[in-house]
């Protein structure tokens, strides 16, 4: 399974890219809409962790890009905000599957990662 993690803070996008990893999942870890777009063109993804409030750039205009790019990718959106946090994100993203909190354990988001993988 090939995951791309897109998170601005270091620290929390090492934290889940170890514990994919420990699943079995090959992980590529960027924190821009620059370097997701450009780990896009190069490999297929069946699963895109991206956090909602990207430093740099615009995380709509990655999940835009991959639904156009790697439409087979499902997005997993992350945030430590309440920013679409009515559920409006999925009206503005056909590829979204899943809306998670940051803060949640990250042995949640590997199984949620791993459960939309196996429906691929």
């Amino acid at each position: 399974m090939n995951v791309l993690i897109v998170e601005s803070n270091p620290g929390l996008g090492l934290l889940w890219k170890r514990h994919l990893k420990r699943q079995g999942a090959e992980v590529t870890l960027v924190a821009s809409q620059e370097a997701a777009i450009l780990a896009l063109y190069r490999d297929p993804y069946e699963i895109i962790v991206l956090d909602l409030v990207l430093d740099e750039g615009s995380a709509l205009a990655v999940a835009d890009f991959a639904s156009y790019r790697r439409p087979e990718a499902r997005v997993i959106f992350v945030t430590n905000t309440t920013f679409f946090s009515d559920g409006s994100v999925f009206a503005h993203s056909p590829n979204a599957c899943a809306f998670l909190q940051s803060e949640m354990p990250p042995e949640d988001l590997a199984a949620m990662v791993e459960h939309y993988a196996a429906g691929r």
